[in-house]
């Protein structure tokens, strides 16, 4: 990733050819320009939705036409069933969905520093835009439970044997690494980005094995738990944190440290 400083009111952009000339339109007119490059964020909600709801509709359809002739009372009773159905239709549906659009669009997110007005932003945008609609429509009824960790490693998330994610509250889920038998605790929050004096920046987050992460916690980009490692409830790991792994000398250097050192019997 680029270092140096970048002037994030600049109208220019140091990019050459078409991308340095619509890069240039962008940053000068961001309200309209950022509107039009969203715009096709639309028509893939539309696509995803549609193609998820399909089997819904279908079933809705023919249990409306087999129970039209039955009294009132019956055909209600059917046509809720199976709007209920259709909803978890929808549901395990999308999530395969929405991973195979993610894949086939031509753009890839990569660890970046870079203006929120910027051609390189624009992969983020559209992947964490399709996994939001999963997020929030449909990926609660779902975790902790193997369909959960199944799309999120569709969506890119390098999850390891054993591990269990019991939480929806993630962003960037193509730059997650989790190792095996790690624990993500209810509500926490993952994310592989924040943003910064103008920029948004995006990094790896790295969690080895057999980490705990409490109730609650919040995890940013560009952070490295070691393994054996627990994060408590509530607790903010912030960009840029290496938290080493965890074993038994480190538990006594911590104690010494606190002096509250364990008695150690020297054998003879």
């Amino acid at each position: 990733m680029n270092k140096e400083r970048l002037d994030v009111n600049s109208t220019k952009s140091s990019r050459s050819g078409f991308a340095g000339f619509f890069e240039g339109l962008l940053r000068r007119f961001r309200t309209a320009m950022f509107m039009a490059m969203m715009a096709p964020i639309g028509v893939l909600y539309v696509l995803c939705m549609g193609l998820s709801l399909s089997p819904g509709v279908y079933l809705f359809n023919q249990v409306s036409l087999a129970t039209a002739a039955s009294s009132p009372l019956i055909h209600s009773v059917a046509l809720g069933l199976s709007l209920a159905m259709a909803f978890f239709l929808y549901g395990f549906t999308i999530i395969f969905i929405v991973p195979l659009v993610n894949k086939i669009l031509p753009l890839k997110v990569k660890p970046h520093r870079d203006s929120w007005f910027s051609l390189s932003v624009l992969p983020w945008y559209y992947h964490n835009a399709l996994h939001y609609l999963v997020r929030y429509t449909f990926l609660d009824f779902i975790t902790p439970t193997p369909l959960n960790k199944l799309y999120f490693q569709m969506m890119g998330m390098k999850v390891g044997k054993g591990t269990m994610i019991n939480t929806s509250n993630v962003s960037d889920p193509c730059l997650i690494e989790l190792g095996d038998y790690v624990t993500i605790g209810g509500s926490a929050t993952l994310v592989a980005h924040y943003g910064m004096k103008g920029m948004l920046i995006i990094d790896k987050l790295v969690i080895h094995d057999n980490v705990t992460i409490g109730l609650r916690a919040c995890i940013f980009g560009d952070v490295v738990i070691g393994k054996n490692a627990t994060i408590k409830p509530h607790e903010v790991v912030l960009p840029k944190s290496r938290i080493p792994e965890y074993n038994k000398d480190t538990e006594i250097l911590l104690a010494i440290k606190s002096g509250n050192a364990p008695n150690v019997t020297q054998k003879e």
